[in-house]
């Protein structure tokens, strides 16, 4: 079966904590209606800290929405190589061993993809299938495990590399004073990541199964509005809530595989914000513990959209406690609302290294 490497992560060097992220806002959106609704907001996102790309004073200003994606074009180019590599070595694998790319991001926009631009740089070979995931969001993250899980059962043997650049910065908006928008802006961080699913060997998660589910009738609680300006956030009031319909979904997908939802050894789930993890522990009916590497993620990284169940997934391979044969879920929630999941058992296989000998 396939196995999920370990991941790399990287994050900026700039650095904006809550208490400038409630300074800022106070300062720009001063006198708006729904400011102390959204500082309250910010307050109990449980976010520390987060990471950006350009120097706090540079992303509160809006060049305009050209200029932005040439950054993202540029900091994209600059950043994902070196993550990329990591990811290679810690799958025990080369850009040769790569039979697919999958590139998620809803940050920025470039055409062709970045996939192209990796293949041309980085000595992947120019028959590696290229493909690019821009409209899941935060669910894009376990969309991509999951079609890297299916590339591998369709073409056994092969291996994918899954690429996030999640440059959410970028999508600022300071003239936007909307609740989701400015709720947005106090939780959402940047960061790339990079992850190998393997078709034989490695060691990591073995996917067995994976599952996605659209919540029906709420494609606007989570969404993108395109202006010049470029993509306006918006973010319903219900969104939090969408654990109790979610919940039984994952219930039964353990179910359908035998497994109890409530009682495996690791769950990785994509944090978008603490009510989210706090009401599936109860609905799972599972300790709030749980979901540490998650929460974790979410306190010093902020949302980093797709690239969260990469870094709270790096986050179990270096706490080193899953155990040989421990089972365990790993879920993203985005648009739709979707959900994107996946079963799967921790092994401490042997790297395959015929294909690097070959």
């Amino acid at each position: 079966m396939p196995t999920l490497c370990k991941p790399a992560v990287s994050v900026p060097e700039h650095v904006v904590t809550m208490e400038q992220t409630l300074e800022f806002a106070e300062r720009i959106h001063a006198g708006k209606p729904q400011l102390s609704l959204a500082l309250r907001l910010i307050r109990n996102t449980g976010v520390r800290k987060r990471h950006i790309v350009q120097p706090l004073e540079d992303t509160l200003r809006h060049p305009g929405f050209e200029e932005r994606n040439r950054i993202y074009e540029v900091e994209s180019k600059k950043r994902c190589p070196e993550v990329i590599e990591e990811a290679l070595a810690n799958a025990d694998l080369r850009a040769r061993d790569i039979d697919a790319i999958i590139y998620v991001s809803c940050t920025g926009f470039l055409m062709p993809s970045p996939t192209a631009y990796l293949i041309n740089t980085m000595g992947f070979r120019y028959d590696t299938r290229q493909i690019p995931i821009a409209q899941l969001g935060c669910a894009a993250g376990g969309a991509a495990i999951n079609r890297a899980h299916d590339f591998c059962l369709a073409h056994p043997g092969s291996n994918v590399l899954i690429v996030s650049c999640e440059l959410c910065s970028l999508c600022y908006q300071p003239e936007d004073d909307g609740v989701g928008q400015l709720l947005s802006d106090g939780l959402f961080g940047d960061a790339v990541a990079a992850t190998v699913v393997r078709g034989t060997g490695g060691t990591g998660i073995r996917l067995e199964r994976n599952a996605s589910y659209l919540i029906p009738d709420t494609e606007d609680w989570i969404s993108y509005v395109v202006r010049a300006t470029g993509f306006h956030f918006r973010l319903d009031r219900r969104v939090p809530g969408t654990m109790e319909p979610l919940a039984p979904v994952l219930r039964q997908l353990g179910e359908d595989h035998g497994w109890d939802i409530g009682d495996l050894g690791f769950y990785i789930i994509h944090a978008g914000g603490p009510r989210i993890l706090d009401d599936l522990s109860k609905y799972l009916n599972v300790d709030p513990g749980v979901f540490h590497h998650s929460r974790n993620t979410l306190t010093e990284y902020g949302n980093i959209a797709s690239a969260v169940v990469l870094e709270a997934l790096r986050g179990l391979f270096d706490a080193g406690t899953a155990d040989q044969g421990a089972t365990g879920v790993i879920a993203g929630f985005g648009p739709g609302i979707t959900a994107e999941m996946a079963l799967g058992t921790w092994t401490a296989g042997a790297p395959d290294r015929e294909r690097r000998i070959a």
